[in-house]
């Protein structure tokens, strides 16, 4: 089968600057993923039947249009999610197709299922957004429904290969804040010698009307975004490994 006869369960695609990797980005959303996050603001996305069936080459008829302002731009195509490691083959199919129409590509995961992307994926990947939502097992199971071990194993493995990274923390008040979990991610992420940054995300609350709309409770409702100042602290905290932060 061709590359761009493979299928997949697609939410959305969407073109953003500065946000799913340098400069101007076609970010496509796939569906479902195997964590449930307390602070995900993208419920919508948990479940592949929350996705419309689209070969590689629908996209790809979408990411022409935007192509010229994309490349002017030193940006490129980035699969999201949801989780792009629940679908590896569209995955990989998508990424192969960009990087053979030399754009530049960007893979934005947990790591959860790391195991999952295999060199033929990695070596179409120009760039992991790696999320590392917590520290610790425990916690880190607690916040996510999933164990931490799969994420580290996979930040591990794409170091070992010499694969550029950003590595995205978001930041919760009572959920992620506590010095040893930034502290534990922190000198984890400054061992891994390709990370070129470390984005701190500060919680929101934007994504409560989707919870509403499907049905479901909000388990953060009562959660206050972080102040400026846990924001700043956090941030030095990365810093203060000779990380650059964003």
């Amino acid at each position: 089968m061709a590359l761009s006869e493979v299928t997949g369960s697609v939410h959305s695609w969407d073109v953003s600057i500065g946000v799913d990797g340098p400069g101007v980005r076609f970010a496509a959303f796939l569906a479902g993923c195997p964590l449930r996050c307390a602070y995900c603001h993208s419920p919508d996305t948990w479940t592949m039947r929350s996705g419309t069936r689209r070969t590689v080459g629908d996209l790809m008829m979408e990411i022409e249009k935007y192509e010229d302002f994309i490349a002017t731009s030193g940006g490129g195509v980035t699969v999201t999610g949801g989780e792009p490691l629940l679908q590896p083959r569209f995955t990989s199919a998508l990424l192969s197709m960009c990087k053979q129409d030399g754009l530049h590509t960007a893979l934005d995961t947990s790591g959860y299922l790391g195991a999952r992307a295999d060199d033929a994926l990695l070596d179409a990947t120009d760039l992991v957004l790696l999320d590392i939502k917590s520290w610790g097992e425990a916690r880190y199971r607690q916040l996510t429904t999933r164990p931490l071990a799969p994420t580290l194993r996979f930040a591990r493995r794409l170091a070992a290969r010499g694969m550029p990274m950003w590595i995205r923390f978001v930041l919760v008040p009572g959920l992620t804040d506590a010095p040893e979990v930034v502290e534990g991610v922190a000198d984890f992420v400054a061992g891994l010698p390709t990370v070129e940054r470390v984005e701190v995300l500060p919680f929101h609350r934007l994504g409560a009307a989707k919870y509403a709309g499907l049905g479901l409770d909000y388990p953060l409702a009562d959660t206050e975004p972080p102040t400026e100042e846990l924001i700043t602290g956090t941030r030095d905290r990365f810093a203060a490994r000779g990380l650059l932060v964003a």
